[in-house]
């Protein structure tokens, strides 16, 4: 599919393609910020965001024959490889979970080589590819931009969503108009610091229309186990408790830099990004109030 990407979800956006259930398409997608930290190395001074350009570079919208609310669109992801040989991560004031602890920008730059991508000489990250953002558009002629999500899908940042795996997405507007972007190299669940390892990719995905079928809010399935190799090693967990989930979710963050910092010599940066794209939080127990429990769960098979 070529054209030119689009950087809203609006009902008045032209059609790139239509498309039947069944078919598959092929694209290609620029990174979250349309490639403009392609020469900046960790560390370095990131360039000020074009105004005229937002960020969030979607393919799309494709229009599906006969899709109609009240149905289901299965996104089926066929393939995601990277076009460039590097994906950064990077942390902006006043984003992310611990925005008020990392208050000065910065970026680390990840040179992949083939099925990883190294963390200094700490840590060797699995290159898992996804696309973040997978979504039909809501029922708004109004711009809307590409964060947050909704019950439409958009950017989900589902790490799960990698080859094999199918999203399905509640139709809102004839046509369902797919639109697909954010592709990222790895993840982990909650991409802590507001960015995964971004980079830009091509993909290739089947979909297919499921008429009268209703669902309340995105729904996904994996095509094996969810976290297949690196579970070889165990696995070290912090915990936040505390009487709100996000609360919890930053202390067991900050507990885990912590560890990272004081176990593997890392820079508090640095452990935070590695939080974002290898850590996985999980809510580990909602039933005790008034204090809730999530945990972060560092797979020991990356740690060098």
């Amino acid at each position: 599919m070529a054209g030119d990407p689009h950087h809203l979800w609006t009902t008045a956006h032209e059609p790139r393609l239509a498309i039947a259930s069944g078919d598959t398409v092929s694209f290609a997608c620029e990174d979250a910020v349309n490639g403009r930290y392609d020469a900046v190395p960790t560390g370095g001074t990131l360039p000020v965001a074009d105004p005229a350009l937002p960020p969030y570079p979607l393919v799309g919208p494709l229009l599906v024959h006969d899709a109609q609310p009240g149905d289901v669109l299965e996104v089926e992801i066929l393939k995601a490889t990277g076009t460039k040989g590097f994906g950064w991560t990077s942390m902006v004031p006043g984003e992310g979970l611990l925005s008020d602890d990392f208050t000065e920008p910065y970026l680390y730059r990840w040179e992949i080589a083939g099925d990883h991508t190294d963390l200094h000489d700490v840590a060797r990250v699995p290159v898992r590819p996804f696309f973040g953002v997978v979504g039909v558009c809501p029922d708004t002629v109004e711009p809307l931009p590409v964060m947050p999500p909704g019950h439409f899908g958009g950017n989900l940042d589902c790490r799960d969503l990698v080859v094999g795996s199918s999203v399905f997405l509640p139709v809102q507007v004839p046509g369902a108009r797919l639109a697909i972007g954010d592709p990222h190299a790895a993840q982990g669940d909650g991409e802590v610091c507001v960015s995964a390892i971004e980079w830009a990719a091509r993909g290739t995905v089947r979909v297919r229309l499921h008429r009268g079928r209703t669902i309340p809010a995105p729904q996904l399935r994996t095509a094996g186990p969810l976290r297949a190799g690196l579970e070889d090693a165990g696995w070290y967990a912090t915990t936040g408790v505390a009487p709100s989930l996000m609360r919890a979710a930053q202390d067991a963050v900050r507990a885990m830099i912590d560890h990272l910092s004081a176990t593997y010599g890392l820079d508090p940066r640095d452990a935070y990004v590695l939080c974002s794209v290898a850590v996985d939080l999980k809510i580990t127990e909602v039933v005790d109030a008034p204090n809730w429990v999530v945990g972060a769960y560092l797979p020991l098979s990356i740690m060098r």
